[in-house]
């Protein structure tokens, strides 16, 4: 039979790479190529961008959506997974505190940004203004059981997905780099 001719009913291969030469060297390779600070900057710029977005829907319509948390800790996650490429335990608890920390900056700006509207300024207006006498009356007013269950889920979201995803030969070249140091 022709090797050229293909069948409709072989279904299509999903190992093709896994016959690929591996070593410990693509280990060290895979390894080096983690990088802790460009996993920091994304999940702040994520934070940063997801914060200022939520605030503007939810003044546009008028609703605070706490579910949105839940969507910021997947975002941290795959940005975190993306810019750092990491591979051991440190990206899913970056990823999962970025989480924690940006559920509690968003639900500032959003309530900031409700605040702003009622007294017809400016948000930024409204952040500055804010004072060790403020925190106290935001947690008893804006911040609820809810508000922290939501950013428990999002910080386990984001640690869910924060480490990079290894094809077989990855995974393969790291076990026998890291059997060759035992």
């Amino acid at each position: 039979m022709n090797d050229k001719v293909k069948s409709v009913f072989r279904l299509p291969k999903r190992h093709a790479g896994a016959t690929a030469p591996t070593g410990p060297e693509l280990g060290g390779q895979l390894m080096g190529e983690q990088s802790l600070p460009n996993a920091l900057y994304t999940g702040l710029i994520i934070i940063i961008v997801f914060s200022v977005l939520w605030a503007m829907v939810s003044t546009l319509i008028d609703r605070i959506l706490p579910w949105m948390t839940v969507i910021l800790g997947i975002l941290v996650g795959l940005g975190v997974r993306c810019a750092g490429r990491g591979l051991d335990w440190r990206f899913p608890l970056l990823a999962a505190m970025l989480a924690a920390a940006g559920a509690l900056l968003s639900n500032i700006i959003v309530a900031a940004a409700f605040t702003a509207a009622a007294l017809e300024t400016s948000t930024w207006h409204i952040l500055r203004a804010v004072t060790s006498m403020t925190w106290p009356v935001f947690f008893a007013e804006a911040m609820s059981i809810a508000d922290a269950v939501y950013a428990l889920f999002a910080a386990a979201l984001a640690a869910f997905y924060a480490n990079r995803r290894l094809t077989r030969a990855e995974f393969h070249a790291l076990r026998t780099m890291s059997d060759r140091h035992q």
